[in-house]
């Protein structure tokens, strides 16, 4: 690894003006890359019909969003360099007919960065949408004579059967050909019953199949360019770019804020002094954009890997728990529920967990689900299936809330200490520049505000909505106190007489 020039020109934008890029995935990548990298050639971007939406008018609805807003105002030229190639990366050679993969001859570095990031989805769809596309994309690759570098994204928890993961490729956790074999082969039923079994120790079919993806990537040899796998681990909202908690989607805690924030999700599983890795999505893609450019560099004939950390500056749930409460009732969702409270359950008291879980989480939604019904009162939202989804995120959030694992990140620091002062001042891959107060707070309003499309002007209405809803919380909990009380003091009566009317029996006999 090449160390740290001091260059009074950034060195990353340089590598990329004049190169043309194809991008599968991750569109907000490429507004970091057209507004850092004024010089790039093309990028090229993979997408497919959706609902009714031609690949062209994806494009455009791209072009159109949040994260073009600031390259909109600034340079909106740079905004002609994207091109659709339509495609899917479910079908064979990615979905492209030759007129596509003319378009991608020019290109030097590619980005393989679409998958499926469901975590139970059924062993034939995790291999359909993880493994197999990987398998195309490098046949894809071995086509295009000016390639120099093919970064596939991973995940950090590929290996998480491992309590320490290092930046390597570890053994495939299944033959390739007979997993293949059987996908093709074995009925639904057939393949569901072997799966557990099958996929163990891995956590998941998405993790499975992405160790899958990585093994093949690794025995890939045969080949004129350069290969890296690059895993984050829980990708959260943004530290400042494109905008301070800039987020996309309700994957991970995103959606366990919403939850907590419509005062309908009171407990979670967790081990609250346990350190969730949480890694800032601009953070991500800035280390992803330097290690397309180191990877053509070093022209290494090794696949390296780069764990994409937050370890050096961490924080415990039970701090972004704390944090992200206080952040809901500064910042409050609309149309709450109830009022925000609640607690981590420690690990220790697993069961104890499923009652409060019942108790505080599922039953309120039944009664009131019930209670609508029995008053005709209409709605739009089943109560039923909130609970369920409730239940769902638990389960999914406890994967990683019960579990912590150290990452060794030693190419990713080799790679943050070889850049040039330009570049680092341009490329943030510090995880120390982290400050966790005020990102969490960040997160939950960019929650509000990117992912539930909530209005700022709106926030007055939901204050006053959440002090009635505190004013709720409060005298119920004085009732039950009271009813407690009540109860305590007539346990004691019952006592009393019990004990009184045993010594009469047996003054009595004896």
């Amino acid at each position: 690894m090449v160390s740290r020039t001091d260059s009074q020109e950034p060195q990353i934008p340089k590598f990329y003006a004049g190169r043309s890029v194809f991008i599968t995935g991750a569109s907000g990548f490429m507004g970091l890359l057209l507004s850092t990298c004024p010089d790039i050639e093309r990028l090229y971007l993979l997408l497919r019909e959706k609902k009714n939406s031609s690949p062209l008018q994806r494009l455009q609805q791209l072009k159109e969003s949040m994260i073009f807003e600031k390259l909109r105002e600034k340079s909106p030229s740079q905004l002609d360099k994207l091109s659709v190639v339509s495609g899917d990366t479910t079908l064979p050679r990615l979905g492209l007919d030759n007129t596509s993969v003319q378009q991608l001859r020019d290109v030097s570095v590619v980005f393989f960065s679409a998958a499926m990031v469901k975590f139970e989805e059924p062993l034939s769809v995790a291999v359909n949408q993880n493994l197999k596309p990987v398998i195309e994309a490098l046949a894809l690759c071995d086509t295009l004579s000016n390639l120099e570098a093919f970064i596939y994204v991973s995940t950090a928890y590929s290996n998480a059967d491992q309590p320490l993961i290092e930046e390597r490729v570890y053994p495939p956790p299944a033959p390739l050909q007979e997993l293949l074999t059987m996908v093709d082969t074995y009925t639904p039923e057939q393949l569901e019953a072997i799966t557990p079994k099958y996929i163990s120790p891995k956590l998941n079919t998405y993790t499975f199949s992405k160790a899958m993806a990585e093994a093949v990537i690794n025995d890939h040899t045969e080949r004129n360019y350069s290969i890296a796998i690059f895993r984050p681990t829980i990708v959260v909202s943004s530290i400042s770019v494109p905008y301070p908690g800039w987020v996309q989607s309700m994957n991970g805690p995103s959606s366990a804020i919403v939850a907590a924030g419509k005062g309908l999700m009171h407990v979670q599983l967790a081990r609250g002094d346990a350190c969730p890795d949480l890694l800032p999505v601009d953070l991500a893609i800035h280390a992803l954009i330097a290690v397309g450019w180191s990877t053509v560099r070093d022209r290494s004939r090794e696949v390296l890997v780069y764990n994409c950390s937050t370890g050096e500056n961490p924080i415990t749930w039970q701090q972004f728990a704390d944090t992200a409460l206080r952040a809901l009732r500064s910042h409050p969702l609309d149309r709450a529920f109830y009022w925000p409270c609640g607690d981590l359950t420690h690990y220790r008291h697993r069961y104890l967990f499923k009652v409060f879980e019942f108790l505080l989480n599922t039953l309120p939604l039944y009664v009131a689900h019930y209670f609508k019904m029995i008053f005709g009162i209409k709605s739009k939202i089943n109560l039923i299936s909130v609970s369920k989804q409730l239940q769902n995120i638990n389960l999914i959030l406890s994967l990683f809330s019960m579990n912590e694992w150290r990452f060794k990140s030693d190419n990713m620091r080799r790679l943050r200490e070889s850049l040039s002062r330009a570049d680092a001042q341009i490329y943030n891959l510090d995880p120390n520049t982290i400050r966790w107060d005020e990102h969490v707070k960040n997160y939950v309003k960019g929650v509000r505000k990117y992912v539930l499309k909530e209005k700022d002007e709106d926030l007055p209405k939901a204050r006053r909505r959440l002090r009635m809803l505190h004013l709720v919380h409060q005298t119920l909990l004085v009732i039950f106190f009271f009813l407690l009380f009540r109860f305590a003091l007539k346990s004691v009566y019952i006592y009393n007489l019990v004990r009184g009317v045993g010594r009469l029996l047996i003054s009595f006999f004896i």
